[in-house]
């Protein structure tokens, strides 16, 4: 069985398989580059995983603990109890697309490539928290990595087995004969080390530009060629468990915005595509067209209205405060994003699906911030705002605009904001929204300071530390280098956010910097009391206004193809290639 896309002709598979064409796009990377080369590491290049692009493994979406995965290269690991090592096997019988036997040279290669980009349990950085110590391949399908336990993370295996899988007999050519001697130098201290540091880094930029003569991968799929409009993938026999993979071909299609995959939806060219903002009505036709399914899974990522709190009147925690009693969140949520969230219960830091595991029963203790145009009016006078004809002024009379920014393209984000603007403006608050050319160009500037009011992504779990540095980080002034938490002024090391170093919790002064990096190295057990202190600390100063908690919400069509995730599936989190690699989606009789 072979499904058509639009008009055009399909295709016969060069593998045999009879599986026909899977056909999607890859939400993560707007735009195909045909001249763009078959590189992983490579922004732009025509590798995508899950497909040609294999990991060693693939985290669960487990609420609190970030080092459980499915298969994904390494069929089977053993972690120490410590946390101190993992050794990961591969299968006997793994093979690359060109028939050479997948070997721990490939797996030890793929390593010092990853130190190359700066991975996180591979970095260079003295000091880095979860850095490998040494890697050690034990036999030719066996690898054994450990890590350097002077600073250690509880997140070391998870950067170990996010590494992609690449062969050694290509990838050699990009990395010196001496990289490893370089490596166990750059470990020290002084010129010497200094400069093989900056060496192994300078080797990032040659790895991106690479270009193998041809994909040569140990994914279900294997690149057959690409142009402006579309990838397509073919089948790779020599995949260790290609009994699983159902497609014959995979096709990647070409988009550049939203409503380009809102209008393949529509018409039914997409077997799979990822989270895609769409508002209730371009909902309402894709769920009409024929085979439809939506899939829905938890996604622990939550959405604030960040503030920049050197510019006034928001280093004011009171105005803070009132614009959280001001904004009604269920309606924002509601207008922006319909099917993919659910409006936040209060600002914790955490969204509310693992905040019930981290916080217990004092997560009930937290102000909720209901909506409430009287408390948001109490908050602006205890600032020392001033409301003049109805419309709210700064304390020494001169005019208040509310201005936020987000990023073109993001869909949700702006109708929150127009959102936002229309609920300020009818209580007599000015406010604008800003819209910038892309993404990057959001994040570079957003950085620099030069915004007032940002949306920032929250709660990146399920690692504790990750959770919570998105707001206690480097972009609110702490970084966390060899195991010491420092922090810099508003205004310096990327400290765009300007947040007070210490916060009045439950009657006491606390550092949410200085206890956010203890998360790093803490057990799940002990990180829960640090954790109810950061949710409060996120509660009563309030550095963003916690809107909505995402919902990972995933496109399908039944028509060709049955076997998809159930709801709440935690497979929801990995490209549908991982599906396949688990034994899921068959060719619908």
């Amino acid at each position: 069985m072979t499904a058509c896309s639009g008009s055009e002709t399909p295709t016969k598979s060069g593998s045999g398989g009879g599986g026909g064409l899977f056909t999607t796009i890859d939400v993560n990377r707007p735009g195909i580059d045909a001249s763009a080369p078959a590189n992983p590491f490579n922004p732009k290049g025509n590798s995508f995983q899950g497909y040609n692009s294999i990991k060693l493994a693939y985290f669960k979406n487990h609420l609190t603990d970030p080092n459980v995965f499915y298969p994904g290269a390494a069929t089977s690991w053993e972690l120490a109890p410590d946390n101190s090592s993992i050794t990961i096997k591969l299968p006997p019988n793994g093979k690359w697309s060109d028939g050479k036997p997948v070997t721990a040279e490939d797996v030890k290669v793929s390593i010092g490539i990853a130190y190359t980009q700066g991975s996180t349990a591979f970095a260079i950085t003295p000091g880095a928290a979860g850095a490998a110590a040494d890697v050690t391949v034990v036999d030719p399908t066996t690898i054994k990595v450990t890590q350097d336990m002077t600073n250690p993370s509880a997140k070391f295996a998870r950067g170990v087995m996010d590494t992609i899988l690449v062969p050694a007999h290509i990838w050699n050519a990009v990395l010196p004969a001496d990289f490893w001697d370089k490596l166990k130098l750059s470990r020290g201290t002084g010129a010497e080390a200094d400069k093989a540091r900056e060496e192994i880094t300078g080797l990032g930029e040659k790895v991106i530009a690479f270009k193998p003569e041809k994909d040569i991968t140990a994914g279900p799929f294997v690149l057959e060629r690409v142009n402006p409009g579309e990838a397509l993938l073919v089948k790779n026999k020599n995949y260790f468990n290609a009994a699983n993979i159902a497609p014959d071909q995979v096709k990647f299609l070409n988009y550049t915005g939203n409503e380009q995959i809102w209008n393949y939806l529509i018409s039914g060219k997409l077997d799979h595509a990822g989270f895609t903002a769409a508002p209730a009505d371009v909902m309402n036709r894709i769920k009409q067209a024929p085979g439809s399914n939506v899939i829905k899974g938890f996604s622990p990522v939550s959405v604030g209205m960040a503030f920049n709190q050197t510019k006034k009147p928001y280093d004011n925690v009171h105005v803070r405060r009132g614009l959280a009693y001001l904004v009604d969140r269920q309606q924002v949520q509601q207008t922006a994003s319909p099917e993919g969230g659910t409006p936040a219960a209060t600002t914790s830091g955490i969204h509310q699906t693992p905040a019930k595991e981290w916080l217990g029963e004092e997560l009930g203790k937290l102000e909720p911030y209901a909506h409430d145009v009287a408390k948001a009016e109490a908050e602006f006078k205890e600032a020392g705002l001033q409301k003049k004809d109805g419309k709210w002024a700064l304390a020494d009379g001169s005019p208040w605009k509310v201005t936020m920014t987000a990023p073109s393209g993001f869909s949700d984000w702006i109708s929150a904001q127009e959102n936002i603007k229309s609920q300020l403006v009818e209580s007599g608050v000015d406010a604008e929204v800003v819209t910038v050319a892309d993404y990057p160009l959001y994040l570079e500037e957003i950085a620099a300071g030069k915004y007032d009011i940002g949306f920032w992504l929250i709660a990146l779990g399920p690692a504790p530390y990750d959770i919570y540095q998105r707001l206690y980080g480097a972009s609110n002034g702490w970084t966390n280098v060899a195991g010491k938490v420092k922090h810099s002024p508003a205004g310096k090391a990327g400290n765009w956010m300007g947040g007070a170093e210490e916060v009045e919790i439950d009657g006491a002064k606390v550092n949410p910097g200085e206890l956010t990096g203890k998360l790093n190295g803490a057990s799940a057990d002990d990180a829960k009391p640090m954790m109810v202190q950061l949710a409060k600390a996120a509660n009563q100063d309030l550095p963003v206004i916690q809107l909505w908690d995402y919902v990972n919400t995933q496109f399908t069509n039944t028509t060709r193809f049955t076997g998809w995730p159930e709801q709440d599936s935690d497979l929801l989190r990995q490209p549908a290639g991982v599906w396949m690699q688990q034994g899921l989606l068959k060719v619908k009789k």
